[in-house]
C-alpha cells in the first residue's frame, strides 16, 4: 500500500506545476544521496578490523569519493541538498576527518555535514536498525513538550530529531552529551560532572543554580513521559546528560510496557539520579515530585490529543504496536488513569514514585548490565 501511494504521489508531483516538479527533483536528490550513503556504510561494515580501523577506512572512502567508482557519489562536495532529517538545513558535503563510529554492535556513524550557511550540522546515521519506533516516540515527546509548554511548564526536554529513511536505516540528530554510566565512571557522580562545567561557590552543591534547576525539571519530565509510554529497557547507558544540566533518554526499542529485564519499576529513577537531587529528604527532590504531579495532571487533560495521534499509528507496522495493535492505545490510556480524580491521580503517582525509588531489582540488573558491558569491551 505504501509503495502504491508513494508512486502515485511522485507521479502527481512530476506532472504538476513547476513548484511541484521542483519538489519531485528535490525528493529524488535526497533518495539518491541516502542510497549512496547506505552503499558506503555497507562497504565500511564489511571491512576487517576493529572500530578504529573501520573509522579510518570510512574517512578514507569519504576523502576519495570524488574519484571512487564504488559509491558513485562525491561525498566531499555535492548539492546543495535539503537535509531529510531537517528540511530547514541544506547540506553540501561531509567532513571526512570528523567522521567516527559509535561503540555498539551496529556501529552507527557520526557524520559532520557542511551546510550552505557555513555551519556544521552533526547527525547520526544508523544502518541495520528500524528507527520507526524511535521516530514515533520522539514525536510523542515533542507533542507532550508542546502541550506542557502551552500550560507554561517548561521541563527542559530534549526531543531530538529522528527520521527513518527505511525500515533498516535512518538519521538521528546528534546532541552533545555523555551517558550517565560514563559520567559515573569518569567523574564519580553527577554532581562532579556538573561542577566540572558549571562551578559556583555559592550555588547548591557548588553548582550553578540554573543547572540544578534544569536537571530537576528534565528528570521530572522524562520520568512522567517514559511512564506514560511504557518505555522499557532503561539503564544508565541510555540515559544521557548534557553539560548544561539536561537529562534525556535515547533508544526506544521497548515501549508500551515491554521490557527485557525482570520486574522493571514503573519509572526510571535510579539511586544516582536521586543522589544528584540531594537525596529523598532534600528540597530539590520535593520540587522534582511536585513537577511530576503537575506534568501528569496537565497531560491527562490533553489525553485525547495524545491518544488520537497514537491511534493513527496502529497500522504503521511499528514493532511493539504491531504485536498487539488493538491494545496499544489502551495501554497508554491505562497509564493516564483517566478514571481517577486529580487528587487520586496525584496519590497514584506518589505511589509509583515510592515503588520506583525503593525497587531492588533494577539496581541488581544495572550491576549485571555493567558486567556485560565490561566483558563486551
Amino acid at each position: 500500500m505504501y509503495s502504491n501511494v508513494l508512486r502515485m504521489f511522485l507521479n502527481r508531483l512530476y506532472k504538476g506545476t513547476p513548484e511541484m516538479k521542483a519538489t519531485h527533483a528535490q525528493l529524488k536528490e535526497q533518495q539518491h544521496f541516502v542510497d549512496r550513503l547506505v552503499t558506503l556504510v555497507k562497504i565500511v561494515a564489511k571491512e576487517s578490523g576493529n572500530r578504529k580501523r573501520k573509522t579510518e577506512k570510512f574517512q578514507q572512502f569519504l576523502a576519495e569519493s570524488s574519484s571512487s567508482n564504488s559509491t558513485k557519489f562525491n561525498f566531499n562536495n555535492f548539492g546543495p541538498i535539503v537535509f531529510p532529517l531537517d528540511p530547514s538545513i541544506q547540506i553540501a558535503g561531509i567532513t571526512a576527518d570528523k567522521v567516527s563510529l559509535f561503540k555498539s554492535a551496529l556501529m552507527p556513524s557520526k557524520l559532520t555535514f557542511r551546510t550552505t550557511t557555513g555551519k556544521d550540522y552533526v547527525a547520526i546515521f544508523k544502518h541495520g536498525d528500524d528507527l520507526r519506533q524511535d521516530q514515533l516516540i520522539l514525536q510523542m515527546i515533542t507533542l507532550m513538550d508542546k502541550l506542557l509548554q502551552k500550560e507554561n511548564l517548561d521541563l527542559k526536554l530534549t526531543p531530538y530529531r529522528v527520521l527513518a529513511t527505511s525500515s533498516k536505516h535512518g538519521f538521528m540528530q546528534y546532541i552533545d552529551s555523555v551517558t550517565v554510566a560514563e559520567v559515573l565512571n569518569s567523574e564519580g557522580s553527577i554532581h562532579n560532572y556538573f561542577r566540572k562545567f558549571n562551578p559556583c561557590e555559592t550555588g547548591p552543591f557548588g553548582i550553578m543554580p540554573d543547572i540544578m534547576d534544569t536537571y530537576i525539571k528534565s528528570c521530572a519530565g522524562y520520568c512522567v513521559i517514559t511512564y506514560l509510554l511504557g518505555i522499557g529497557d532503561r539503564h544508565l547507558d541510555n540515559l544521557l546528560l548534557t553539560s548544561n544540566g539536561k537529562l534525556f533518554h535515547i533508544d526506544f526499542g521497548y515501549i508500551l510496557g515491554r521490557d527485557p529485564k525482570p520486574m522493571p519499576p514503573p519509572m526510571k529513577l535510579s539511586k544516582e539520579m536521586v543522589e544528584a537531587m540531594g537525596g529523598i529528604n532534600s528540597e530539590y527532590y520535593n520540587t522534582f515530585r511536585k513537577l511530576c504531579y503537575t506534568a501528569f495532571l496537565h497531560l491527562r487533560r490533553h489525553a485525547n490529543v495524545m491518544l488520537n495521534l497514537f491511534g493513527l499509528m496502529v497500522d504503521a507496522s511499528v514493532p511493539d504496536i504491531a504485536l498487539e495493535p488493538d491494545k496499544s492505545v489502551k495501554k497508554v490510556e491505562d497509564n493516564l488513569r483517566l478514571d481517577l480524580s486529580d487528587e487520586e491521580a496525584v496519590q497514584h503517582l506518589q505511589n509509583l514514585l515510592d515503588i520506583s525509588i525503593t525497587a531492588v531489582m533494577p539496581a541488581l540488573v544495572e550491576q549485571i548490565h555493567k558486567l556485560a558491558q565490561y566483558w563486551r569491551k
